[in-house]
């Protein structure tokens, strides 16, 4: 799944409801600028972490995948074979 940019839509819808709301307030601008980078920032830093637990997840879960995958093909190997009978009862009706 395409993570790349989650961090980056979070941090910028939460830089619009910041602008939005510091209009409404009448911010004055430095205020607004300021509210802006450190909302921008926070937001940037939450997305990346949440980006990287997901990550992390998924990891995890390919991983249990391949183990699992990896049993039952060592489960497959403990199989017994059939005989094909076929070809030995030719060999004793030779002899």
């Amino acid at each position: 799944m395409n993570r790349k940019i989650m961090p980056l839509i979070l941090m910028l819808v939460a830089g619009a409801v910041t602008f939005v709301v510091t209009y409404i307030e009448e911010y004055s601008m430095f205020d607004r600028l300021l509210i802006l980078l450190i909302v921008l920032l926070v937001f940037y830093f939450l997305g990346s972490v949440m980006k990287w637990v997901l990550d992390y997840f998924d990891r995890q879960n390919e991983e249990k995948e391949k183990s699992e995958e990896k049993e039952e093909e060592a489960e497959g190997e403990g199989e017994v074979i059939e005989k094909d009978t076929d070809v030995e009862s030719e060999e004793q009706q030779e002899a």
